[in-house]
């Protein structure tokens, strides 16, 4: 078995599939699995090159990491792959207290050595980039800096209130860092010692610097890396120009469905546009009640949920259910007040697209909002994904295979908050890139 180029742990479930995609679509086999793998669920994937799983930290304490990460990246660490990546969101949001970024680097130099740990955030292909350690990132076609976002600065649960990446990392964790700027990265400046190591990416050429840095001058120190799927972005160049892949492959048109489903946990302006575009073209909605489905009588909002999309479905059209139809309609601060609350509405948006998939003969189908499938996927009985249909023009939602329990064979996209064009769900329903 040829040692595979690189293995990786997604913070939340849409984060692990942008990465996913990153990577098939540029010729390099990926598996995404949502638990560690049996033996005999490994060996359906011997001619993989890249292993992914998908995970919740994004959403969780540092308290729960130093259990739950650190077995993960013991698992990762057998798969004795060239690099392993900690994949975080692009837009870098995170807190002391949840989806603690510096404690997961702590954690994962515990596991794989005591080495630089290299960082990369910028991701021209998703539209963030990094400029002498300010992130930027893209909102309806304007790019702005992340502290100043119309959304990000504003997140529910973790809004960025600071554009400087290491500063916001120096309230995570007391680890040393340096940054190599996009100037100092094209002059090719002497590396400097710290335990964690930005580098900005900017536009494409410093993303191939970038990468060339990592492969040739740190990968060697370090198998532990830390970033967005600008991680992958940056090292393909890399991998291609030393012959470890060949060209970009191309994938065919999923071509059209009937009907999908799609459940919602996003309050996103982006994931509201994109329910109002599917309702005005061929989707019937359904109301959800978040508190409901996340109490102490949580069975029957849930049946109750099920039975109305059905009705929907069985009436000929896609059904789009959601929690929100935007910030306006959040209800995130009584979520809040229940410890656990958000875990369990993803849980129980999981059951219904389940019962839905199932009870329907649903052939294609949508989870919204990264904290939503990472918890909503455990409960639909699906073991591993591999990617069916790149999305260049939305990249970092592709549309996947899912592998394993009741809904193998379903065809389904992840889709974070901010990810997305206003038609997207029409897009996935067509099949079309």
């Amino acid at each position: 078995m040829t040692r595979p180029l690189i293995s990786y742990y997604g913070d939340d479930f849409t984060g692990s599939t942008d990465v996913m995609e990153a990577l098939a679509s540029n010729g390099v086999e990926t598996v995404l699995f949502l638990k560690v793998p049996d033996a005999d669920l490994l060996s359906r994937f011997d001619g993989a090159r890249a292993f992914g799983l998908a995970g919740t930290s994004r959403s969780e304490t540092p308290e729960w990491m130093d259990v739950h990460l650190r077995e993960a990246f013991g698992w990762l660490k057998t798969l004795d792959a060239e690099l392993c990546h900690y994949k975080v969101c692009s837009t870098f949001d995170s807190a002391p207290h949840v989806g603690n970024i510096g404690r997961a680097i702590e954690i994962g130099r515990t596991v794989f050595g005591e080495a630089t740990v290299p960082l990369i955030v910028g991701a021209p292909q998703i539209r963030r980039y990094t400029a002498f350690g300010e992130l930027f990132a893209a909102y309806q076609g304007r790019n702005y800096r992340i502290d100043r976002h119309p959304v990000m600065s504003r997140h529910p649960v973790t809004p960025m209130d600071e554009s400087n990446l290491l500063m916001h990392l120096a309230r995570q964790t007391k680890l040393s860092s340096a940054l190599i700027d996009n100037v100092a990265l094209l002059g090719r400046s002497a590396l400097e010692d710290a335990d964690i190591l930005l580098i900005d990416v900017l536009d494409a050429l410093t993303q191939a610097a970038a990468g060339a840095l990592v492969w040739n001058a740190l990968h060697p120190r370090s198998g532990f890396i830390c970033g967005s799927s600008g991680v992958e972005y940056a090292l393909i160049p890399a991998w291609r120009n030393e012959g470890l892949i060949g060209d970009k492959p191309v994938f065919a048109e999923a071509g059209p469905v009937d009907r999908i489903a799609v459940v919602s946990g996003s309050v996103s302006p982006t994931t509201e546009r994109q329910i109002r575009h599917a309702l005005a073209n061929g989707f019937g909605g359904v109301t959800l009640d978040p508190l409901a489905l996340s109490g102490d009588e949580a069975g029957a909002a849930i049946a109750v949920a099920i039975e109305a999309g059905l009705k929907v479905l069985e009436g000929g059209d896609s059904v789009v259910l959601y929690t929100a139809l935007g910030p306006s309609a959040d209800r995130g601060g009584e979520l809040d007040s229940s410890t656990g609350a958000r875990h369990r509405l993803g849980r129980a948006l999981g059951q219904i697209q389940s019962a839905l998939v199932q009870r329907a003969g649903i052939s294609r189908a949508v989870v919204a909002g990264g904290d939503t499938s990472s918890h909503a996927l455990g409960q639909m009985g699906i073991l591993a994904l591999t990617l069916k249909m790149p999305l260049p023009q939305t990249p970092g939602s592709p549309l996947c295979i899912a592998h394993g329990g009741a809904v193998d064979g379903l065809q389904i996209a992840l889709k974070g908050g901010q990810v997305g064009g206003d038609d997207y769900f029409s897009m996935i329903r067509a099949g079309k890139v």
